[in-house]
């Protein structure tokens, strides 16, 4: 089984998405792009995700050529941006010449304006000079057409559905479209592979059938098959997961690090072994409510998905939600039976025909060989014997050869003795030059598994030809990369291949240019054996103990390259000292040639005598260092990429790095006691610096201008300087649990600032925050308004931008009296000295309460009809302790969970708005903090002619802080809005209401409960009557 590249080619992105940032970034397309990416596909959206240093225009239109389709989000401003409207007449023009896909939505513009330039299109059009120029006329034809396209079109403001069901739409048809047609290669463009997927689909159809094993050698294509499978069926579910190499992670993670992945993806959050308030309970009936798609590829054990203190089962299978699927693939047979697998198919090797098509799809790029191959195709696929990987690398080793060269294979694979699938492996080996050699001999010991770019970081500073070295394996269907992440893998089979031959370099393993083996390794540096053959060391220290090194361990080894000395994540915290026994010496005697070194738990205390010229990457993680070099020492670091000292407990400072002008990383997050950074601020390729945890620094990093993120968590700098106005290219800024208690007005003029971090800190005012902030987190701090009088600082009060305002646990917070008008997200429990607005944790509050409460709710309204962005989604959600409902506001009330009641009729000529709030009292005790919960409320109004029914759903988490413990006692007040609510009256009589309550955590329907989980006690609804004003609502 395998791609067949002569119909399509797998591109880079499933969807590019073109829009006006300024327009729709932050509510519509924000909203869609999640969507999208939710359900696994890859997409383009902005030019924040180009590579550094590439033009925008080139950078673009490759872009859109590498993806399937285009959804473009046509808004009022969309054709005042040239560079949009440059995208535009791209993707037009790969319409009409590659028959790219083009989808519009008209958000909140006529079709009509888009078709015939009318509108505010005109004006648009009229500030871009000259209709005469031949660019200018380019635009205007192509946004013509995008006219005529059928789309979407999302009117806002008026009686409309809500975006959320057009985003629904939108992504089911996307999902349709990427799933047919020339973008179906799950059947169509897979060679030999249609008969066994239909036999498995039609197992998964079984309902006796929830966990499937695929069973066959390796190279037969188990994986290739799952993974088509997958995504033919993946988007049926809830939540998938495809977990890639399952024996391998098991090895390099362990257990637990491969379980949290699975229930990472499966539950949509980041789960950690040691997370306080997750309990595995909580995960299961979570899981029990979930149905899922899990492949587990290249098992050779039972996979347990759980811990020892809270089992789950084999494979995890008898906790899934009804309906859930689960395909295991392994080279063992007993290993499926042991897990308990419903239904066991063995895969099939290719039949004569399939091979002869794979075969020619590599080496010739189409189905069948060419006439003058056709008897030496035939002995060729003969040979393979039905297996994929040996037709792709045989077929991609010939392509474009002479028939004269095609016979010289034939004569050399039958002068091998060794299985016949070796035999092919090999004879692709032989064929490379010595620098692809050595590429891939050093992947397949060192390298397999990480990022192709580091891959290629690395080497380059070993062979020349890297990069094209690398792609040349590739297309030889030697090494395989991953899309999109663009991960460098091998299968198996090539890597045990390229350790044979290492080791048949010699018997003696001192004379190898590689060593792997823990035994190996251990005998070279223990008896100080190294010589200068060895290239390259790889250990895995955990496998190791009492290994004494001296200072002169590496100093015969004078062309060695890469140390790599490793342990696994799940290991860290049980590495006995006793591991390395350094001699009592401060540091060891490197060799210069080192490009890699990367060594856990280095038993050094510096890196003193070591000339790190050619050093491209350097981690010590968790060593003992106190230091690396002297500031006067090693100022020749240009080749120098990456520091990572994380948590060296005993490293005091970094040195001067004047000289290291191409650093891309510097990791010292967990370094307790480094007080402080050099300057950084000429390190103008450096894109991550990691200083969670430095608990003792003090100071303010001094870094580049353009820096993105910047993570000070757990320190004990106490000031945010005014020199922070210099980082114009800052994003996002934590300061979690650091000492901060002062922050400069100046990061206000930060325009690209989007979220700010200080929770847990002991500041006591309200930071001046930029208008580009769109999430901001203040939760336990110190923030009061000691005036009575006073409010929450206009900065925020009035900030457009702000998404997620988080003040929980604010104690000291007496009066938030209005909220900032345009955050759908607030947080502000626990804040127990809270007067005019409370949340939790408070006392029963009065009417005034559900006084303001409402006025927020109703204002929301008026603002969302009047205000420049109406198309914001707005929905209120308030709880407070109290089991009154106010009757000045809440006019229509029932002592039960339904109501009915009559609307006023319509005293006035012109249209008006129906604006519905509610009012629930419930007793929350049953609600634990952990809990899901989900508000549910059923309406139908009435007419004199008939009827008319609308439905309305409103949801609310209380799980939304994992480390709160948050419980609910007896009554509480819940009261609800939402812009859904708000109808257009059509000469409505009366309506009727009936609420209740349900947790999704619970695995049965709410029919089936006798008696609820939370009932609701009373209800209110107040009913608000708003005329329709032309000059205020949005236009369409």
């Amino acid at each position: 089984m395998g791609i067949s590249t002569a119909s399509s080619t797998r591109l880079k992105h499933q969807v590019f998405l073109s829009f006006r940032g300024e327009d729709t970034r932050l509510n519509f397309t924000a909203h869609l792009l999640k969507a999208l990416k939710d359900t696994g596909m890859n997409v383009f959206f902005d030019e924040e995700t180009l590579e550094k240093g590439e033009q925008l225009s080139q950078a673009l239109s490759r872009a859109i050529a590498a993806s399937n389709l285009s959804i473009i989000v046509l808004s009022v401003d969309y054709a005042s941006s040239k560079s949009c409207l440059a995208e535009l007449s791209d993707i037009m023009r790969r319409k009409d010449t590659q028959g790219h896909i083009v989808l519009p939505i008209f958000y909140h513009v006529d079709p009509s304006d888009v078709r015939n330039l009318g509108g505010s299109f005109k004006k648009s059009f009229n500030g871009h000079g000259s209709n005469r120029l031949p660019q200018v006329q380019r635009w205007k034809t192509a946004f013509a057409e995008v006219g005529k396209l059928k789309g979407w079109h999302i009117e806002g403001g008026k009686f409309d559905r809500p975006e959320t069901e057009y985003i629904m739409d939108i992504v089911e048809y996307v999902i349709k479209k990427l799933m047919s047609g020339k973008f179906k290669s799950a059947s169509a463009d897979l060679v030999g592979i249609d008969d066994q997927k239909q036999t498995i689909l039609r197992l998964i159809e079984q309902e006796d059938s929830r966990l499937i094993g695929l069973w066959g050698q390796g190279g037969i294509g188990k994986t290739t098959l799952s993974d088509v499978i997958y995504n033919e069926i993946s988007h049926n579910f809830e939540n998938t997961c495809f977990l890639l190499n399952v024996r391998e992670k098991l090895k390099q993670q362990g257990m637990e690090s491969l379980r949290n992945q699975l229930l990472s993806e499966l539950l949509n959050q980041e789960i950690h072994g040691d997370t306080p308030s997750i309990g595995s309970t909580l995960i299961q009936e979570r899981l029990n409510n979930k149905r899922v798609f899990v492949v587990l590829d290249d098992v050779n054990d039972v996979v347990p998905i759980g811990s020892e203190a809270y089992q789950i089962d084999c494979f995890g299978v008898k906790h899934f939600g009804d309906g859930s699927k689960i395909i295991v693939t392994s080279r063992d047979r007993q290993v499926l039976k042991n897990g308990g697998v419903d239904k066991i198919h063995k895969v099939k090797k290719l039949n004569d025909n399939d091979s002869l098509q794979l075969f020619s799809t590599f080496a010739f790029k189409q189905l069948n060989p060419a006439s003058e191959f056709q008897d030496l195709s035939k002995t060729f696929v003969e040979y393979a014997q039905g297996i994929p990987l040996a037709l792709r690398v045989l077929g991609s080793k010939l392509y474009e050869k002479s028939r004269t060269e095609w016979e010289s294979e034939v004569d050399k694979l039958n002068e091998y003795d060794q299985p016949k699938i070796s035999q092919i492996l090999r004879s692709s080996f032989d064929d490379l030059d010595e620098v692809e050699k050595n590429i891939f001999l050093d992947i397949a010991i060192f390298f397999k598994g990480t990022f192709r770019k580091d891959v290629e970081k690395i080497l380059s500073c070993c062979y020349k030809g890297v990069v094209s070295g690398i792609s040349n394996l590739i297309d030889k269907c030697l090494l395989d990369s991953t899309p999109y992440i663009e991960w460098i893998f091998m299968h198996d089979m090539l890597e045990e291949m390229g350790k044979d031959i290492v080791r048949k370099e010699s018997i003696d393993p001192v004379k190898r240019s590689r060593l792997w083996g823990a035994k190996d390794v251990f005998q070279v540096l223990r008896y100080n054996k190294g010589i200068n053959r060895i290239e390259g060391m790889k250990l895995d220290i955990s496998q190791i103990d009492n290994l004494q090194l001296h200072h002169s361990t590496f100093e015969g080894m004078i062309n060695l390259k890469v140390i790599f000395f490793y342990t696994h994540a799940f290991f860290w915290e049980k590495c006995p000292a006793e591991k390395f026994l350094a001699d009592q010496v401060d540091s060891v005697s490197l060799p210069e040639e080192l490009r890699y070194l990367h060594w856990d738990y280095y038993p050094f205390k510096s890196l003193s005598g070591f000339n790190p010229k050619n050093l491209v990457v350097l981690k010590l993680i968790c060593g003992d260092l106190e230091h690396l070099w002297n500031d006067d020492d090693h100022q020749d670091l240009v080749n120098l990429k990456e520091i990572n000292v994380a948590d060296c407990k005993n490293l005091r400072k970094i040195p001067s790095l004047l000289g290291a002008i191409n650093l891309e990383i510097l990791e010292c997050s967990g370094c307790e006691i480094l007080v402080e950074l050099p300057w950084l601020n000429h390190l103008t390729s450096l894109k991550k610096l990691g200083l969670t945890g430095c608990c003792n620094l003090k100071t303010f990093p001094v870094i580049p201008k353009h820096f993105p993120i910047l993570e000070l968590s757990d320190s004990k700098i106490e000031e945010v300087p005014d020199s922070i106005e210099h980082l114009v290219g800052l994003i996002k800024l934590c300061l979690k649990n650091s000492k901060v208690n002062i922050v400069s007005s100046n990061i206000s003029k930060l325009e690209s600032l989007h979220d700010l971090d200080l929770s847990h800190c002991p500041i006591a005012e309200f930071p001046k925050i930029p208008r580009s902030l769109t999430e901001l987190n203040l939760s336990e701090t110190q923030i009061e308004d000691r005036d009575s009088n006073s409010r929450v600082s206009s900065p925020i009060l009035m900030s457009k931008s702000i998404y997620k305002l988080q003040m929980d646990h604010c104690e000291s917070l007496k009066l938030l009296s209005e909220l900032p008008p345009y955050t759908p997200y607030l947080d502000a429990h626990g804040c127990t000295s809270l007067e005019k607005v409370s949340f939790t944790d408070l006392d029963p509050l009065d009417d005034d309460v559900a006084n303001a409460m409402l006025k927020i709710g109703y204002l929301a309204e008026k603002q969302r009809l009047t205000w420049e962005y109406p198309y914001l989604p707005y929905r209120l959600f308030c709880c407070f302790p109290g089991n009154k409902i106010s009757t000045n506001k809440f006019e229509h009330q029932n002592t039960s969970s339904s109501l009915v009641l009559k609307i006023a009729p319509n005293g006035s000529s012109g249209s008006r708005f129906l604006v519905f709030s509610i009012c629930l009292v419930a007793d929350l005790t049953r609600c634990h903090h952990h809990e899901y919960l989900k508000f549910i409320c059923k309406y139908q109004l009435t007419t004199a002619s008939g009827g008319d029914y609308e439905k309305f759903t409103s949801q609310w988490s209380s799980c939304i802080d994992l480390e709160a413990e948050r419980k609910y006692m007896g009554d509480h007040v819940l009261i609800l809005f939402s812009e859904d609510m708000v109808k257009k009256d059509e000469d409505y009589e009366g309506a009727s209401f009936e609420f209740y309550i349900e947790n999704p955590n619970f695995n049965v329907k709410r029919e089936e409960i006798e008696e609820e989980y939370i009932k609701v006690e009373k209800c209110g609804v107040h009913v608000s009557y708003m005329d329709e004003e032309p000059s205020t609502t949005p236009t369409t």
